[in-house]
């Protein structure tokens, strides 16, 4: 008998009961705590001041007049928010009880969900070998089952080259038209070059990096002798675990690419939440909200940072 196919309503139904009755149990229903600074239409512009956000530069009047200027935005009722999601193959992924395309597909559900419940539209953009057709931007919980239908029930991807996330980048930004929250969700194993695509989507939109990752590929434990296969590619080499060298290796490796990608991530100026496999959804979410509120209270001090990182 064939596989069942996984059921979207099923999903959204146990996210509705459980994640998000815990989130507004704990946010008391300041949702907009996640969101703030979103849904902004351009109200004027004044010189730089020292704990403005620097995203908010205007570079073309400031290269006219000679003196840093900032826009200033006044908010709207509705915010529209796009999902970019990586479902290449290296999210086929996890050690534990829970795969990278799991969390991922529970992280757009929760807050998807508390996007459209309070009135905004949310719209999503999949990304594998290709770029897919879009979900435009719509409202209502029907809305959520769309893009949970596209994302779970959606054939896997071939074996391939690895990712070009840079490549879905640059194709987003020329989708996105109106400034929108945007949510990049993406273990990040990716060809080079997708800092620059990055930068250039977070200077017209408010852009969070959602991090999904498992922690085996972070650290190898001594398992013997072990199959690997690059989840990408399908390449498959047998290593030895057990071989000290082998996994000081691989840990320096990874603390590498670790290193790389929190550069790029600084360099765009967008904020990041990292996701772990064997984490819980709830409490990521309310240390990302906390950060967010951190950095509110800063910035009314005089202080602030040009990026965020809420990890495990």
């Amino acid at each position: 008998m064939p596989a069942s196919r996984p059921d979207p309503e099923a999903l959204l139904r146990r996210i509705e009961w459980t994640v998000l009755r815990r989130l507004d149990g704990l946010l008391y229903g300041d949702y907009r705590t996640l969101f703030r600074g979103i849904g902004m239409d351009l109200a004027d512009l004044r010189e730089y001041q020292p704990q403005d956000d620097v995203r908010h530069i205007d570079w073309n009047v400031t290269a006219r007049l000679q003196v840093p200027h900032v826009r200033e935005f006044h908010e709207d009722r509705e915010i529209t928010a796009w999902f970019l999601l990586d479902v290449s193959r290296s999210l086929d992924f996890g050690s534990e009880d829970r795969l990278k395309e799991g969390l991922l597909a529970e992280f757009v559900a929760v807050i998807a969900r508390l996007l459209n419940r309070n009135g905004n539209r949310v719209g999503a953009l999949l990304y594998g070998s290709r770029m897919e057709t879009p979900i435009p931007p719509g409202a209502g919980r029907t809305q959520v089952l769309r893009i949970l239908d596209r994302l779970m029930r959606r054939e896997p991807e071939p074996a391939s080259e690895v990712t070009d996330l840079g490549a879905f980048l640059q194709g987003a930004g020329h989708i996105i038209k109106r400034r929108s929250f945007i949510f990049v969700v993406s273990d990040f194993i990716s060809r080079p070059g997708w800092g620059k695509p990055l930068l250039n989507l977070a200077r017209r939109n408010e852009v969070l990096a959602v991090r999904l990752f498992d922690p085996l590929e972070l650290a190898l434990p001594d398992l013997g002798l072990v199959v690997m296969q690059d989840a990408e590619t399908g390449e498959q080499v047998l290593v030895d675990t057990a071989d000290r060298g082998f996994r000081e290796r691989f840990q320096a490796a990874a603390e590498a690419r670790e290193e790389g990608l929190r550069t790029e991530l600084v360099r765009a100026g967008v904020d990041a939440l990292e996701l772990a496999t064997d984490g819980d959804l709830v409490d990521a979410i309310l240390r990302f909200a906390d950060l967010r509120k951190t950095r509110s209270q800063l910035a009314a001090g005089g202080a602030m940072p040009n990026h965020l990182e809420a990890g495990p």
